[in-house]
């Protein structure tokens, strides 16, 4: 889990990476309990979130499972963003953002998730 979820520094800004990348299915599943343990313990709205996509197995039940931990996350992020969902339907990604009721920025790099994330704090 440490490698996979973890708290990155750019700029000076603390991020929480979830990197599912090249994950299966059953693997994402496995982990979104411990991503939901680790938001939820941080205050509310202090989070700048990066979730990695890239090369991930996303079906129906993952889906789901990533809605529900988006709704008891949604207080404890602040600005999120997402990388490698090229290959997540566009029906589950438009579902993520109701449940987490904000943005969720889509990125086409680590880099520019993670410039967007903290210039939005700045900002902020």
């Amino acid at each position: 889990m440490e490698e996979r979820i973890r708290f990155i520094n750019h700029k000076g800004q603390q991020v929480l990476l979830v990197d599912f990348s090249h994950c299966t299915a059953q693997e994402v599943l496995d982990l979104l309990p411990d991503v939901q343990e680790l938001v939820t313990g941080q205050p509310q709205g202090s989070l700048l979130t990066l979730g990695d996509y890239t090369g991930t197995e996303v079906r129906r039940e993952v889906a789901d499972a990533m809605k529900k931990v988006l709704l008891f996350d949604r207080r404890h992020v602040k600005r999120a963003a997402f990388v490698g969902t090229e290959h997540v339907p566009r029906m589950f990604l438009e579902a993520f953002q109701t449940f987490a009721q904000r943005e969720i920025q889509l990125c086409k790099t680590r880099a520019e998730a993670l410039d967007w994330l903290v210039e939005e704090q700045a900002a902020a």
